[in-house]
């Protein structure tokens, strides 16, 4: 496994400090962005919003920008990646996404020196990161499995729940899994068909009765599920919520379910 050595030396935790804090700053089409520390480690996994409000996001929480050991990149679309230039021009934190993903994202030769190409598992500090293959209509998108003394998945812009998004997702302590549409509002809504068409694909977002299933085939649920990337118009977050909890009731299964607002705030810590 490839290790990845922070940057920087981080104080030694006190005892009875958490291990696992994980806050989502954005959620949504207009932007994504979730702060994972774990073990010491500082991770952002993606930057699509502004860097302003990641920096501001980050401090409101404690955290300096300057302190991520690495952003993790899981695809190229603006909504993932629109702060990832500024970001890496004001700090200089390692870029790590797959090769296909760095290929694409626009402009990416401003901040090349940053990035970083993976091919397969690597570890930053002791924490081990397990990227894995999504269905989505981008160049070679993933989603992360984050493991030390707890665990973290991150499987968002997937179009279905493959085998290997299942196994990821499996014994996670805290799971950010996409919900992003309700399959009846999108078919009834404004959007043209071929953007429809897009998103109901296997190579589009995930819908809310689809998150639901995939959470009932758990062998060991998550401790807390924050369903992410909600569609503004073609969605709710009360909507969402309340359609895994149903499916999840009819397999005799409680979760702790929250569903992410556009501007974030949601935070466990552990």
């Amino acid at each position: 496994m490839q290790t990845i050595y922070r940057k920087k030396e981080y104080d030694v935790r006190k005892k009875g400090e958490c291990s696992l804090r994980v806050s989502i700053l954005a959620s949504g089409s207009k932007g994504n962005a979730v702060y994972v520390e774990l073990d010491g480690a500082r991770l952002l996994i993606d930057a699509g919003i502004s860097a302003a409000r990641i920096t501001k996001g980050l401090r409101a929480r404690g955290v300096e920008p300057q302190s991520l050991d690495a952003v993790l990149v899981t695809h190229e679309h603006i909504d993932h990646v629109r702060g990832l230039r500024t970001l890496a021009k004001q700090y200089h934190v390692p870029i790590l996404a797959t090769r296909g993903t760095l290929a694409g994202i626009d402009g990416g030769a401003a901040f090349e020196d940053d990035m970083r190409g993976i091919t397969g598992d690597f570890k930053i500090g002791e924490v081990a990161v397990h990227p894995f293959a999504i269905s989505h209509d981008a160049a070679e998108p993933c989603g992360f499995r984050i493991e030390g003394s707890h665990c973290c998945t991150i499987a968002t812009d997937l179009g279905v729940v493959t085998d290997t998004v299942q196994e990821a997702m499996e014994g996670a302590d805290v799971l950010v899994l996409e919900a992003n549409h309700d399959a009846d509002l999108l078919r009834r809504g404004s959007y043209p068909w071929p953007l429809k068409r897009r998103i109901l694909s296997n190579r589009g977002h995930l819908a809310n009765g689809d998150a639901a299933w995939a959470l009932t085939r758990m062998k060991k649920p998550p401790h807390k599920v924050y369903l992410a990337h909600l569609s503004e118009e073609n969605n709710r977050p009360t909507l969402a919520r309340d359609t895994v909890n149903d499916i999840l009731a009819s397999r005799g299964m409680t979760l702790d379910i929250e569903s992410c607002l556009p501007e974030g705030g949601a935070e466990i810590i552990m």
